[in-house]
């Protein structure tokens, strides 16, 4: 959907909306996305900016097949930010992120990595995908703040339930 902001309301509304998927495949462990964003390596859980005009599960839909070229089933709710956090990027605004479980529609064949941040090029925008193994997640795994926080949940609350 193509829908025209009007710029006077954006400043009134500083706010920056960003929607993930946490993906599990049993053999392997949780899929991350390793990035280089303005000059920074971050590794974070796949997803991206919610547009104006689509909903959550939308968002997420399209973000993972822009970034892996495969469709996921957006599944249940995992978290939603619920305390303060500007933008890494620019602090005049605030990130809300919000986690779904996700899976695969049929066999996931992108072209994963070993290593992090396993770029052909080293410029903006890069960006390559590996697996980190349900033991090894947790907060130290990943970079942006709220990331860490679902991270830590995942290593405290549901590596029991995945195992």
């Amino acid at each position: 959907m193509n829908l025209q902001i009007n710029n006077k309301l954006m400043g009134k509304f500083p706010f920056i909306v960003r929607v993930y998927g946490i993906y599990y495949q049993e053999e392997k462990g949780i899929l991350v996305s390793d990035e280089l964003v303005h000059g920074q390596f971050i590794t974070k859980f796949p997803g991206g900016g919610l547009e104006f005009g689509e909903g959550t599960r939308e968002c997420l839909q399209r973000e993972m097949m822009e970034e892996t070229r495969h469709d996921f089933e957006i599944g249940e709710h995992f978290y939603t930010t619920d305390f303060f956090v500007p933008s890494a990027f620019d602090s005049a605004f605030q990130v809300i992120s919000i986690y779904y479980l996700m899976k695969a529609v049929g066999a996931f064949n992108q072209l994963i990595s070993t290593e992090k941040f396993d770029f052909k090029v080293k410029e903006h925008g890069a960006q390559s995908f590996r697996f980190i193994p349900l033991k090894e997640m947790g907060s130290d795994c990943l970079t942006l703040v709220i990331d860490k926080k679902v991270g830590q949940m995942i290593h405290e609350r549901v590596v029991e339930d995945w195992k």
